[in-house]
């Protein structure tokens, strides 16, 4: 065998692996603190929501009529409607998706993600398990944090309006 066909080899070994690995990751995703899988909630949210929120897909950049938000209010999980971040710390970073500054107490999870080979931290909802967005180290004081988050992904509740009930 030669040097190019070894590489070849490994190259392919190591795609079909990972490829092996995204697929039994996708299959767990949306298990959060309920315990219920992604398809749960296929029929609840959108079919463009549902790849964002399930398969970790990425709405485009300056799509979200959320960017244009900024009424006082809380942005909620669209799949479970778990409050996940409080209008006060919104901001825009000009990356095209909402920005926060900070989740609220206890309303995400985080993991690292490897999906562009340079790792990153992955934020999700932790009562459904829905794929929010990334959380970057570049945001403002006082946390220093970015979390960008597909617009999909939120519901906005204006302050006034009762949040609406927790769906399982």
């Amino acid at each position: 065998m030669t040097r190019r066909d070894l590489l070849s080899t490994l190259a392919a070994l190591g795609a079909g692996a990972l490829a092996g690995c995204r697929q039994a990751e996708a299959a767990g995703r949306g298990l959060g603190t309920l315990g219920l899988p992604a398809e749960h909630w296929r029929d609840k949210v959108a079919a463009a929501a549902w790849a964002v929120l399930f398969e970790e897909d990425t709405e485009r950049p300056h799509s979200s009529p959320l960017n244009r938000e900024k009424r006082k209010g809380t942005y909620v999980c669209a799949a479970c409607y778990q409050p996940l971040f409080s209008a006060d710390t919104k901001y825009e970073s000009g990356t095209g998706w909402p920005s926060f500054w900070k989740p609220l107490d206890g309303a995400v999870d985080t993991k690292r993600d490897f999906l562009l080979i340079i790792p990153r931290t992955e934020y999700h909802c932790r009562r459904c398990g829905g794929h929010q967005g990334h959380v970057f180290d570049d945001g403002p004081q006082p946390t220093g944090l970015r979390y960008c988050n597909n617009g999909l992904a939120l519901r906005f509740v204006p302050e006034g309006e009762p949040l609406p009930e927790l769906r399982s």
